[in-house]
Formats: C-alpha cells, sequence, structure tokens
C-alpha cells in the first residue's frame, strides 16, 4: 500500500496558495484494506475513505470508463494493480495530475508544474471531454487563479467548445451547474468564469438570458461600454469589491437580464427594461435550482435598481414604498445587500469605477429617520386595525419629508 497526496493541496502549494483540504490516493490496497486499517467507507460510485483520525479523504486508485451521456455516465476499476499515473491520468487538468509521496517527491507524468510555470490551464487527455461538468470547473479555475496570470490553453478551450457544440452541456443538472457557478462566484475574478463561459459556448446553452445580453447597446452617456453584456460582467467585478456574498454577486450579474427583451427600433434605450427583467430572472433561477434568498435578491434587484440611482429625486411617498417592497422596516440586513448591488451597477462602467455613490447613504439616512415610528404609538391614542398601518405609513411619509429638506439644504 503507498500513498499520496494529490490535485489541490499539491497544486496550490506549489502556488503559494491556500488550500482549504487535503485528499489521498492509495495505490495497491483493496477496500478490505481500508477497513483493516480503521478506515470507514462513504460514497456508493466507488470507494472513498474517512482516515480514522483526521477524517480526511483517502480514494483508492482507480480508471474510469464512459459508458452513458452525462456526468455520471462512468465505471470504475479499482483493482489494486492500478497505478499512480494511471488514476492521474484520468484527472481533468495537468496541474492538478501532480502527487506527493511521503517524502515530499513530486510525481507529475504530464507536466503540471512546466504548466504552473507558464500559468496555463490544460487538459491531461481527451478523456477530459467525457465529463462535461469539466466545462464549469476549467471555467471557475481560469476565475480563481485568473489574478496569478492564468489562461486556458487553447486546445483545451477548444475542447470545451467542441464538448459543448456534441451536446455534452446539455446533460448538465441545475443542481451542478449552480453549485459551480456559486463557488465561482466566490472568487476574486468571478467575471472570468462568465467569460470562460461564452468562451466555449457554454453560457448560451446554461444561462441564454445572460448571454443574450452580449451585443446590444446602451446610451454612450451613461454607459462608455455599450455593449449591455460587457456592463454585466464589470458590476459582477465591482460587486467583489463591495461584498464576499454570493447572493449579492449574483443577483448584481443578472439585474439587467431585461435589456435584452427592448424592441431594436428603440435600441439603445431601455425603457421599462426592469418589469421586463423579472420573468428572464425567475426563468434562470427556476433551471439553475437557485437558492430561494438569492432570488429573492435578485428579483429586487432587477424591479428596483433604477430607484436606487434616482433616491434623491424620489418623494416621500415613493421612498416609503421601496422601503415596504424591500422589506427595509423588518430586515435591514436584505436592505444593506440591495443597496451594496445597486452601488456596484452604478460603479460597473467605464470610467465610474471610483465615482462615488451617495445614493445609498442617502436611503440609509432617510430609512434611520423613520425608526421612531411604531405601532405602539398609535394603539396608545385608540387606533386599531387598518388605522394603526394607515397613520405609520402617514408618519414615516413625513419622517422621510422632512429628512429630504434638511438634506437638500
Amino acid at each position: 500500500m503507498h500513498i499520496y497526496l494529490v490535485g489541490g493541496a499539491v497544486r496550490d502549494k506549489l502556488l503559494n496558495y491556500p488550500s482549504i483540504e487535503r485528499d489521498w490516493v492509495v495505490v495497491g490496497a483493496t477496500a478490505q484494506d481500508m477497513l483493516d486499517q480503521g478506515f470507514s467507507q462513504v460514497g456508493k460510485d466507488f470507494p472513498v475513505f474517512l482516515h480514522p483520525k483526521t477524517k480526511e479523504e483517502y480514494a483508492l486508485a482507480r480508471t474510469e470508463r464512459k459508458t452513458a451521456p452525462g456526468y455520471s455516465g462512468f465505471s470504475f476499476n479499482i483493482a489494486n494493480d492500478v497505478t499512480l499515473e494511471q488514476d492521474l491520468a484520468r484527472r481533468d487538468l495537468t496541474i492538478n495530475a501532480i502527487a506527493q509521496d511521503e517524502n515530499g517527491n513530486l510525481i507529475d507524468p504530464y507536466g503540471g508544474q512546466q504548466d504552473i510555470n507558464t500559468k496555463t490551464l490544460r487538459h491531461v487527455s481527451d478523456a477530459f471531454s467525457e465529463d462535461p461538468v469539466r466545462i464549469l470547473r476549467i471555467a471557475r479555475f481560469a476565475a480563481r487563479y485568473h489574478h496569478l496570470g492564468f489562461r486556458i490553453a487553447k486546445e483545451t478551450l477548444a475542447l470545451m467548445s467542441t464538448m459543448v457544440q456534441a451536446g455534452e452541456a446539455n446533460a448538465l443538472v441545475a443542481e451542478r451547474v449552480w453549485k459551480e457557478t456559486a463557488r465561482a462566484l466566490g472568487e476574486r475574478n468571478p467575471q472570468v468564469f462568465i467569460e470562460a463561459l461564452r468562451q466555449c459556448g457554454a453560457l448560451e446553452r446554461i444561462m441564454p438570458e445572460l448571454n443574450a445580453l452580449f451585443g446590444v447597446p446602451q446610451p454612450a452617456e451613461h454607459h462608455p461600454e455599450i455593449d449591455t453584456g460587457k456592463h454585466a460582467l464589470m458590476c459582477l467585478q465591482q460587486a467583489t469589491k463591495v461584498s464576499d456574498n454570493t447572493c449579492v454577486r449574483f443577483a448584481t450579474l443578472v439585474h439587467d437580464l431585461g435589456k435584452a427583451c427592448t424592441p431594436e427600433e428603440l435600441l439603445p434605450r431601455h425603457h421599462g427594461h426592469e418589469k421586463k427583467g423579472l420573468s428572464l430572472v425567475k426563468s434562470l433561477c427556476r433551471r439553475l435550482s437557485v437558492p430561494n434568498d438569492c432570488k429573492k435578491l435578485a428579483l429586487a434587484v432587477c424591479e428596483f435598481h433604477t430607484h436606487c440611482h434616482r433616491a434623491t429625486e424620489l418623494n416621500p411617498s415613493t421612498v416609503n414604498k421601496l422601503f415596504n417592497n424591500l422589506g427595509a422596516y423588518k430586515r435591514t440586513d436584505f436592505f444593506e445587500q440591495f443597496l451594496q448591488c445597486c452601488q456596484a451597477d452604478a460603479q460597473g462602467r467605464t470610467g465610474f469605477e471610483e465615482r462615488p455613490y451617495p445614493q445609498a447613504q442617502y436611503l440609509k439616512e432617510a430609512l434611520a429617520s423613520c425608526q421612531g415610528v411604531n405601532a405602539a404609538t398609535f394603539m396608545k391614542q385608540g387606533l386599531q386595525g387598518p388605522a394603526i398601518g394607515e397613520a405609520m405609513t402617514a408618519a414615516r411619509i413625513q419622517c422621510i419629508k422632512v429628512f429630504k429638506e434638511q438634506y437638500q439644504r
């Protein structure tokens, strides 16, 4: 039995990049050998074992063979004569196909160290094309290591495109697409994930609503970058500066989907794109099984982001309605996330990246001015039922009106 550290832990050590967990591969052993050593078995498709003390994952060396379309159509060979090189050959990228033995020696049969030196994301073999999830994984790695200078190899990008054209991307299940998307949104350059998917044609298959934004023009005076798809990616990049929350980043990315619905004769203006985008956001969230909290924020930002941009122009009654629609009187955390998305939208434009966004602070202070309004006050006055709500609304509008007058002085 020989045990090797493999995959991300080895890769990230060579990159001086923080690594979260360690994975191990065991060569020359059977499942019974592992159980006899005190390991506990997990995994249904192939035996993976948890170390009795560290609880880290140890997998038996294996080879795999494609048996059906999609990412789950594989059969596995875990015989104890499978070699380390055979196990590494089934991995996606060369930088993920490096192993380290107990003495710290590296085993690198597919040139992973060379690709680390040249900052290249390259597939190990044509077997890469057998698993469509790898399209998402490579796009995610491109986002993760973009700041280090990594790029997808031309031949790997071409293979990803061939896979999409062959219909492999259509076999991806919603939960897996969202899992990889959510992980990519957590990287420092998540826009690269979207760019990579678009380059190979996968974005059109799994997020057609977002893909449709590319090539749609916007007014140059407000959007020097012109292209709506480019604007969406710029907004996502800005969102990483204001929040590490997945929902904030997702909602920012999809806030302008309605602009793809604008009739050609009306371009580059997009009047009413906020309402038009709601059905598209719902469709995208439903197809990708997006969690409800992210869906809720995405819909709110889609519908009300222009209200936020025009905050100082809105009359007090409209501001109060906005607060009610956002549940701001009950949940300030959701309201704060909404403001972060709107700021990212405003700054996700060429030349606007560092421009202040005072609208967010204005709305925060307007909301704070209403803190003293509560039902108990009006109940003491003898009001009941709907009359209490009406009185609270009137009082809040008055508070916002006074705040606005003071703000404008």
